[in-house]
């Protein structure tokens, strides 16, 4: 080999994908398993119907973050303990729609690190000790929290983007931690973890008779009858401002109700977000921090629910010049509507979001959270060979037709807090 001499570049027309084995828990319970790992390494994942759209507002964070505290018995310093001799590691997230824990050891270590979690989490009595000190660990945070203008500019931002639901539109109040009860997050933990796995995912090198056996340790908790979840949103649309008098910079956030990837303008409208602020070269980046100097960083992102989706635009800005970066995402967005991308930039975006898919799709755990995020819309692996296709046919004018269909500033939830 001449490492003098650059390999060749080559196109990108579809990936190899290994689709997941796939076991039938019951008949809206399913286990997903990918056994191609070429190491000792392994991943467990828990999925429960226990977002923050169920329950009061509050509790199913909480639950949450007291999932492994224990009971009279074992305290949780006693479980974190015996984990950590397994080698192990466990973390817990909570999104609107759902709850995940994911579990890591060794192949050799899970089998006991599984009974550990199981025993841990069916005996949880949501003692009063825990509970207090999370009580007062999550209240401090909410506090400074209310100090900071992108976490007021967020809230506001979900209040008004979801407002047509308000389950998904609630947001935490400060009297909420006057009132935490553990028989509520008890009854909650019963409701939506003991009676709420959705989906289970296993990536390692492991036998059929161990899945079986993964199938029998947490059979019991899953749940019966399909998860249902709201659809037909609509925004609150206009400027919204959140008013923090003393705060030296301001936050805003502007986006709309959008959708995700059973649409099918989703694949294009990811290369439209890309070029709008979805990467360092951004338009965005160019012109409000490169330009401009008003930011450190400005940025565009799709997200996803079960029945639809949104687009938002986020920075954080001085306060003097957040009347001048209103008017200048405005522009961007109106430029997009009115002018074609060139092929340069345009052919820069198709390469580096090419290259993007690859990383993302390196070795069995990136190839399952692919799946993942294909499966809860009913989709395969394949969608994203499709997301290859779109990548290399669009055209400038397929970008600027999404942008005048989905890119309209009078559809634009706009809020801002400083």
């Amino acid at each position: 080999m001449d490492r003098k001499i650059a390999p060749a570049l080559q196109s990108i027309d579809a990936i190899d994908f290994i689709n997941p084995k796939i076991y039938d828990i019951n008949q809206n319970v399913k286990l997903f398993f990918m056994s191609e790992v070429p190491n000792e390494t392994s991943r467990v994942d828990l999925y429960f119907d226990a977002g923050t759209i169920k329950g009061e507002k509050g509790t199913s964070s909480f639950v949450n973050g007291l999932l492994l505290s224990g009971n009279e018995s074992i305290s949780s310093t006693e479980i974190s303990h015996q984990m950590d001799l397994l080698g192990g590691f466990f973390e817990s997230g909570i999104t609107t729609e759902g709850a995940v824990i994911s579990i890591y050891a060794l192949r050799e270590n899970m089998p006991a690190l599984l009974e550990l979690v199981k025993k841990s989490m069916s005996e949880m009595t949501c003692t009063e000790k825990e509970v207090q000190e999370l009580v007062q660990d999550r209240k401090q945070k909410f506090q400074v929290n209310l100090q900071k203008t992108r976490f007021l500019a967020q809230r506001a931002f979900q209040h008004n983007l979801f407002y047509s639901h308000q389950d998904y539109a609630k947001v935490v109040e400060e009297d909420y931690y006057e009132n935490v009860k553990s028989s509520d997050l008890r009854q909650f933990f019963s409701n939506n973890y003991l009676n709420g796995l959705t989906k289970i995912a296993v990536v390692g090198n492991f036998s059929q008779d161990y899945i079986d056996e993964i199938i029998d340790l947490f059979g019991e908790w899953v749940k019966e009858g399909k998860c249902e979840y709201a659809k037909d949103f609509k925004n609150r649309v206009g400027l919204h401002a959140v008013k923090k008098e003393d705060a030296m910079q301001s936050a805003i956030r502007v986006g709309k109700i959008l959708f995700n990837k059973t649409h099918p303008d989703y694949n294009d409208f990811l290369i439209l977000n890309t070029i709008i602020g979805d990467y360092f070269g951004s338009r965005l980046m160019a012109n409000i921090r490169e330009d401009k100097g008003f930011t450190y960083g400005i940025g565009s992102m799709v997200a996803e629910f079960n029945n639809f989706g949104y687009f938002m635009i986020a920075t954080e800005v001085g306060k003097e010049f957040k009347e001048e970066t209103i008017k200048e995402i405005k522009f961007e967005l109106n430029k997009l509507q009115t002018e074609l991308v060139p092929k340069e930039e345009l052919d820069l975006i198709k390469n580096y979001l090419l290259g993007q898919l690859l990383k993302s799709a390196d070795g069995p755990y990136s190839m399952m959270d692919l799946y993942l995020s294909a499966e809860i819309h009913g989709l395969g692996l394949d969608f994203y060979n499709e997301s290859i296709k779109s990548i290399q046919e669009i055209t400038p004018e397929r970008i600027q037709e999404l942008a005048v269909k989905y890119l309209s500033w009078e559809d634009m939830t706009i809020v801002t807090a400083g």
